[in-house]
């Protein structure tokens, strides 16, 4: 009988390393002259970030902290879905970045038929929010993951319990 090997492409992030990257963003913010006394708030809750800051000026080098803190922690910026930027009280601004995670029907058929069409002897099944890719080579798993690394999906994606 031989063995079938699979893997799960599914789209997450470390909720730890998100947590300290709001945190270091956080201490630069208030330590930074040009940023000292915006006022400025970031409040991570489960699936979004909330930055309340003066100005859309502020608010850009909010992203440009953010986003450097999370690419030092491995994090995709793929993750961050901006929303619009909404006036606050006090002629202030306030936008809420929500945290993407898991795999669309949609993109996972993008997956599912790109596996499909040039892969003949793996399987791909959706599942969920994850995509299961099985075949009975290595090989073929690995030519798999390398081809879809090459892929440019509008969500990060990650390769989990390989056997």
């Amino acid at each position: 009988m031989a063995d079938i090997y699979s893997f799960d492409v599914v789209s997450d992030f470390n909720r730890q390393e998100l947590i300290n990257a709001v945190d270091q963003s956080i201490r630069e913010i208030n330590s930074r002259y040009d940023l000292k006394d915006t006022k400025t708030t970031l409040e991570l809750s489960d699936d979004a970030i909330t930055v309340n800051t003066a100005s859309e000026m502020t608010l850009q080098a909010v992203h440009s902290i953010l986003q450097q803190k999370a690419v030092k922690r491995n994090l995709s910026l793929k993750i961050f879905d901006y929303g619009k930027v909404e006036q606050a009280s006090g002629n202030r601004v306030r936008q809420v970045i929500k945290l993407k995670r898991g795999i669309s029907q949609e993109i996972a058929k993008q997956i599912a038929k790109l596996v499909r069409d040039e892969f003949k002897k793996v399987q791909a099944s959706i599942q969920g929010d994850a995509v299961r890719i099985s075949s009975k080579s290595k090989d073929d798993l690995q030519a798999v993951i390398q081809r879809l690394k090459q892929q440019d999906y509008p969500v990060a994606l990650q390769f989990t319990n390989y056997r």
